[in-house]
């Protein structure tokens, strides 16, 4: 097993490596900064406003198409497709991956799981809203899936791939848990951050233990 882990594809392609650790030290300001200012807080900021819902929220049928999304990242949907897509890398030969998957998307939720209640921020009144751990857990399933594909693609392709997948997932989770209520567009970009600092921090000492085996 431990010859397997050694020999296996990296976690973090080589291809992408330094832009997404680059990435991940701006992701890291991003979300510092955000918990600052938004610390304590009760009220969305003018960034905010013109892109929350109306008081009736999302019309139908947008409504349940943002339910589904919000449930990729509910407790039940996420141990699904960790499951599966632990499963999937596994039988694709991929160890250093699932590990990955299960360690990067583990953190991702404890850390902002405990953010929450540390910067206070508050939506509807007592809801802990930043960051948004939904579009953190998206982001952080993209970026994986691109560092799987990323082999496979020149480096041009492979950041192209890596920046898309990242950025679509987090818009889609965004706009289901703005369009639900749930959040603050400003908590979403918080989440979005949170998931840049750890999956490639996450990837690159996986690689770093599995060499050392």
């Amino acid at each position: 097993m431990r010859s397997a882990v050694r020999a296996a594809p990296p976690a973090l392609p080589v291809s992408v490596r330094t832009p997404v650790l680059v990435a991940a030290g701006l992701g890291l300001v991003v979300l510092v900064v955000l918990a600052v200012l938004f610390a304590g807080e009760s009220q969305p900021t003018a960034f905010d406003t013109p892109l929350l819902p109306g008081p009736d929220l999302l019309p139908d049928p947008w409504w349940y198409v943002a339910t589904a999304v919000d449930f990729v990242g509910e407790p039940v949907g996420s141990a699904i497709v960790i499951v599966l897509f632990t499963g999937g890398v596994l039988l694709a030969r991929r160890p250093r991956t699932a590990v990955l998957i299960l360690v990067g998307c583990g953190l991702t939720v404890a850390v902002t799981s405990l953010l929450k209640p540390i910067t206070g921020r508050v939506i509807h009144g007592h809801f802990l809203s930043y960051p948004s751990g939904h579009t953190a857990f998206a982001t952080a399933l993209a970026l994986i899936g691109a560092f799987l594909l990323a082999d496979r693609l020149s480096r041009p392709a492979a950041l192209t791939v890596t920046a898309v997948l990242a950025l679509a997932a987090a818009l889609l989770m965004a706009w289901a848990e703005v369009g639900l209520g749930a959040h603050y567009p400003t908590d979403t970009i918080g989440g979005f951050a949170a998931a840049l600092v750890i999956i490639p921090a996450t990837a690159l000492a996986v690689d770093r233990i599995a060499v050392r085996l």
